[in-house]
């Protein structure tokens, strides 16, 4: 059974930093694209993050370029978000995603309908 379970999220500061962790199983992690999207009360999921397969594309929204990161190591099967600099806007619940198998182009991970299968989530509240 495909499976996907977010950690590090929690309580931080504005301005401060959090890594998030996405750990897979039931799935071949290595031939899937990732992504990260984020949740606030009220509002739409989006896009946040996404990395190809392999690592060798990567794409970010606007409002988290140059504050966070995405990598992967598929020898562990997971993905991780650094998340550096945080404001309070970055309050939401953050699910990371699998989908796009063996997509190699960075800015298809954006479409949310490609994704296959979700993690539960993982609170990250952030406070000014």
């Amino acid at each position: 059974q495909e499976q996907l379970v977010e950690s590090g999220g929690g309580l931080v500061q504005a301005g401060g930093s959090l890594r998030l962790s996405c750990a897979a199983s039931g799935l071949t992690f290595s031939t899937y694209g990732m992504g990260w999207f984020r949740q606030a009360p009220g509002k739409e999921r989006q896009f946040v993050t996404g990395i190809t397969w392999s690592g060798s594309s990567t794409s970010y929204a606007d409002s988290v370029k140059g504050r966070f990161t995405i990598y992967r190591d598929n020898a562990k099967n997971t993905v991780y978000l650094e998340m550096n600099s945080l404001k309070p806007e970055d309050t939401a619940v953050y699910y990371c995603a699998a989908g796009f198998r063996w997509a190699s182009a960075g800015t298809r991970l954006r479409n949310i309908a490609g994704y296959e299968y979700w993690g539960q989530g993982t609170q990250v509240t952030v406070s000014s």
